[in-house]
């Protein structure tokens, strides 16, 4: 073809003879080369028999229970139980099996955000224990440690880590702490399996911890201060979480002790590998590890740490985060530690009861789905499923497949079917209720503790890049509050006793607030300032009528439009969601920017700093680094972009409520409230309040929500509160 592109007369021609060399190129990639020097080995490709344990243990990882079953046989299950502390799930944590491997999790060091950059790549150190200068010591005779003790009480800053018997520290006890104040020194003292031995040794620890002067220093501190929070002990001082440090120095990326000090110190530590084995069945025990073994590595990673933290302090103030670290992030840890350890009663009768009338729901909707369709057949399968939907019943000739070749059955394909089929309005609902039943409503009392019968969610403070919490164990984010039998989980929630009621406060479009006060746009501030519905001031602008002449079709899809704009949200996905045409669309968006002009300006000047610049950040001043910003690729380009639309918006709603919690935790100790602050959930701050201090508490609350952070342009943050008997009725 190239050789007679000089025949090819017209556009064709013309296409041919100027991509001959893009044509040429082409073809040289899609050529498979075949005589590549490749070592093959056919033992390597037999099949093997399978490895039953470790099968069982991926299953129940990834809570694949049919096919569990169906692979390993009826008597495979799975129990959920406490995750290691800062792992994001979907809902419920599966239990870690075996004893502790490390005195804290690194789950919440290592999770990466589905929406960040690539995990930091590979590194290699030259420097270890073995070439490294360092006088690690077990401290276990009594003098000594009343030495050490001594030592440590003069000392204005001091690096603490523990090491335990389980990565869920509701639930663990102390092998052993290790303290470091200077360089190449650290110390261990072993803890006696006897717990009656470790509360008295504790004991002489304890004018230790409640110094004031003191700086504690620690990777993760939540945990350490959770296990002594346990034990009946605080640590009083100021503290340095070198975790937290690296989290609002570089949002992006992984945040293990292993990794930050191979990255910043050139020093590769000792490996839990190495002392217990690799996480599984198999894997020992701590108490079983030699002493001078657990005293290089526990001692090691205080020594590790304290040498982050003299990388990191400096390094928060040449990145311009100070503020946002000792204002925000830092001070956080003792409030979420509070929280963790009160945790929430959880009603088992609701819950068996609710059970069981979610099943028959279910049941009902899968025989209407079974006699609508003419046959029986496994609702789980989306095969099957696509077959009859599509083939038996013709429901969409032009439905899609797969790169698998089965129809695509999705919560997206069949909610456009919905409307005019009432067989995939009943298998939504089969599924909503089979989903309710085993994800939450069942599997909810498996997390009870034991000791306190109350559910403890662990919070993640260094997993979204964004600065929101996550939480797990269970994960509050995830209970379903738009149906009306997904908010029904929220009953479930319950105070202490009859002495107690839930108070529930929440932010009132607080997103939308930061848009107008961060853009300045003066007829969205204006609504905001004279207290209008917001999404009816909108309507009325977009649709040039009365605020009174606005229909709730209009209001409707004016609030599409508020909360997908400031998302990234285009005409095609405006359409798709309103289910509207795309030419509707677009008139609707480009109203929408004529009348907030100052919002479409924001926009394009985010866009332009972070391109100059290089990064985003909040009115707090945490920042976001966006390397795709100026990348050649549109799509790479593009999510970029978005990102740095949004992540001031999102980033000071999280600095926001932090800064909330922050106060009204000084608040209710300083006036030593029987009434404690017990959830977080989104832009939602949950109580569990005492009947006799809910007249006081209330404004109380209102005022630090209000006050957190004062927004530019007098945009004012409006907080809401209600109570009642269970979280849902509270809200």
């Amino acid at each position: 073809v190239l050789e007679n592109a000089d025949k090819i007369k017209g556009a064709l021609g013309e296409k041919v003879r100027n991509g001959a060399n893009s044509a040429i190129l082409s073809k040289k990639l899609a050529t498979i080369i075949t005589d590549v020097p490749v070592e093959f080995h056919e033992e390597d490709f037999k099949v093997k028999e399978i490895n039953k344990d470790l099968l069982a243990e991926i299953f129940g990882e990834l809570e694949f229970k049919t096919i569990g079953k169906r692979i390993l046989g009826e008597s495979f299950n799975i129990i959920p139980g406490a995750a290691p502390q800062g792992v994001q799930t979907d809902l419920f944590g599966n239990a870690v099996e075996g004893a502790a491997t490390k005195g804290k999790s690194k789950k919440e060091e290592e999770a990466v955000d589905e929406d960040r950059s690539p995990s930091t790549e590979s590194l290699h150190a030259g420097k270890t224990i073995h070439n490294t200068a360092h006088q690690y010591r077990a401290i276990t005779e009594d003098a000594a440690i009343d030495s050490l003790i001594k030592e440590l009480m003069e000392q204005p800053e001091i690096c603490f880590d523990t090491e335990t018997t389980n990565l869920d520290a509701n639930d663990a006890q102390l092998v052993g702490m290790s303290f470091s104040y200077k360089v190449g020194e650290a110390y261990y003292v072993p803890c006696s399996p006897d717990q009656e031995q470790t509360k008295k040794l504790l004991q002489r620890f304890a004018p230790l911890f409640g110094n004031t002067k003191i700086t504690w220093i620690g990777q993760n501190l939540k945990y350490d201060m959770l296990v002594l929070k346990w034990y009946g002990y605080e640590l009083k001082g100021d503290i340095f979480d070198t975790m937290l440090a690296h989290y609002v120095i570089e949002p992006d990326g992984k945040r293990s002790m292993d990794i930050l000090s191979v990255q910043y110190l050139g020093y590769e530590p000792i490996h839990i590998d190495e002392l217990i084995g690799k996480k599984g069945k198999t894997q020992g025990n701590m108490r079983d590890v030699e002493l001078s073994k657990i005293t290089d590595y526990a001692a090691e990673d205080a020594d590790i740490t304290l040498q982050l933290k003299q990388v990191f302090a400096p390094l928060l103030k040449t990145k311009d985060v100070e503020k946002v670290f000792h204002e925000v992030e830092n001070p956080l840890v003792k409030v979420l530690t509070a929280m963790e350890v009160e945790g929430v009663r959880i009603d088992e009768d609701f819950l068996k009861e609710y059970s069981i009338q979610l099943e028959q729901e279910a049941k009902q909707a899968e025989e209407n789905v079974f006699e609508q369709a003419g046959v029986k057949f496994n609702l789980g399968s989306p095969k099957q499923l696509g077959e009859v939907l599509f083939e038996k019943l013709q429901l969409d000739p032009k439905a899609k497949k797969t790169k698998t070749g089965q129809y695509a059955t999705g919560e997206d394909v069949l909610l456009k079917l919905a409307g005019q089929n009432k067989i995939v309005e009943d298998i939504l609902a089969y599924r909503e209720l089979t989903k309710l039943r085993s994800t939450y409503v069942d599997a909810l009392p498996q997390m009870i503790n034991k000791k306190t019968g109350r559910v403890h969610t662990s919070y993640a403070q260094a997993v979204a890049v964004t600065g929101r919490l996550s939480s797990n164990n269970p994960n509050l984010q995830n209970i379903p509050v738009r149906t009306d039998r997904g908010k029904e989980i929220r009953k479930a929630f319950i105070p202490r006793d009859s002495n107690h009621i839930l108070l529930s406060a929440d932010y009132s479009q607080i997103e939308l607030r930061i848009v107008a006060a961060i853009s300045g746009d003066p007829a969205m501030c204006e609504a905001f300032k004279l207290g209008k519905d917001i999404h009816t001031a909108t309507a009325a602008k977009v649709y040039n009528v009365e605020e009174s002449e606005v229909t709730k079709e209009m209001r409707y899809k004016a609030k599409s439009v508020n909360f997908g704009i400031i998302y990234g949200q285009g005409a095609f996905g405006l359409a798709d969601n309103l289910g509207i045409s795309r030419t509707e669309a677009r008139e609707i968006i480009d109203n929408y920017k004529k009348q907030f002009s100052n919002i479409q300006k924001y926009m394009d000047d985010t866009i332009n700093f972070a391109r100059e610049t290089g990064y985003v950040q909040t009115l707090m001043g945490r920042k976001r680094w966006l390397r795709d910003i100026n990348s050649s690729n549109f799509t790479v380009r593009g999510f970029a972009e978005r990102n740095a639309i949004n992540s001031p918006i999102q980033g000071t709603a999280a600095d926001m409520i932090k800064l909330a919690m922050i106060k009204l935790h000084q608040e209710f100790r300083k006036h030593n409230f029987k009434s404690k602050m017990i959830l977080q959930v989104h832009d939602e701050l949950i109580f569990d309040a005492t009947l006799d201090e809910v007249d006081t508490i209330k404004p109380l609350i209102l005022e630090c929500m209000r006050n957190a952070l004062p927004l530019p342009n007098e945009v004012p943050v409006l907080a809401e509160i209600g109570g009642g008997k269970n979280w849902l009725e509270a809200h």
